[in-house]
C-alpha cells in the first residue's frame, strides 16, 4: 500500500485545509494518511521577516512545543488528534493562538493541562527541530507548510484555497498520487492568494 504523510504546522491556515482534503478523500478512495509534525519557526531560523509574520512564527514556536509534547508518548495518532481538535477551532472558528486556546484544545483530547507549560519550555525545542527535520529530509531540500510526502518521497503542496467537492477530491489525490509516481515530477503551481477557507466547493 502507498504510504502517504502530510507534514504540517499546526498555525498554517493552508495546510488545515490541505488535511481536510487529504483526509476526505483518502477514506473516500481506502487510502490511509499518517499526520506529521513540521515547523515554520524552525524553518524561518535567523531570517529576518515583517511584525506580523514574526508574530505567526513565534506562535508557531510556542505550539510546536505543545504538540511536540503530546506526540511524544503518544506517536503520531495523538498528534493528529490533537491536530484536529486545533484546526477546528483555530482555523474553522477563526479562534487566536492564545493560551486558553491551547488549553481547551488539551481538555477536548483528554491531555494533561500540565503540558499547557511545554508552551514556554524550550526543552521540547530539540524535538520541534527533529520533527522538522524529517519533513525537509522527505522534501530533500528546505520547503513550507505543508509537506505531502509519497512513499518517502516530499513536495511542497499540494496548496488548497477551499475544498474540492467530494468527487473532485478523489481525482485530485488519483492526480498528486500519479505525479509522485513520476521520478522526474517536481513542479507545478500558480499563484494564489489567501486565506484559504474549508468551505467545499460547489459541484460543477
Amino acid at each position: 500500500m502507498t504510504s502517504i504523510e502530510l507534514y504540517v504546522d499546526p498555525i498554517c491556515p493552508f495546510a488545515w485545509v490541505t488535511s481536510r482534503w487529504l483526509l476526505d478523500a483518502a477514506t473516500a478512495t481506502g487510502r490511509r494518511v499518517a499526520l506529521r509534525q513540521m515547523s515554520l519557526a524552525v524553518l524561518n531560523e535567523g531570517r529576518d521577516v515583517p511584525p506580523a509574520q514574526r508574530a505567526k512564527l513565534d506562535s508557531s514556536r510556542r505550539v510546536g512545543r505543545v504538540f511536540a509534547a503530546v506526540s511524544d508518548p503518544g506517536g503520531p495518532g495523538t498528534f493528529g488528534d490533537l491536530y484536529e481538535a486545533w484546526g477546528a477551532r483555530a482555523h474553522d472558528g477563526a479562534a487566536d493562538a492564545t493560551d486558553s486556546l491551547v488549553k481547551e484544545v488539551l481538555a477536548a483530547t483528554n491531555c494533561s493541562p500540565a503540558l499547557l507549560d511545554a508552551l514556554d519550555d524550550p526543552g521540547w525545542d530539540d524535538l520541534v527541530r527533529a520533527a522538522h527535520q524529517r519533513s525537509q529530509d522527505a522534501l530533500g531540500g528546505n520547503g513550507g507548510s505543508p509537506i505531502l510526502a509519497v512513499d518517502g518521497k516530499g513536495f511542497f503542496g499540494p496548496v488548497l484555497t477551499s475544498l474540492p467537492a467530494p468527487v473532485a477530491g478523489a481525482a485530485l489525490l488519483d492526480a498528486v498520487l500519479s505525479a509522485a509516481s513520476v521520478p522526474g515530477f517536481a513542479v507545478l503551481q500558480r499563484p494564489y492568494k489567501g486565506p484559504p477557507s474549508t468551505a467545499t466547493a460547489k459541484s460543477s
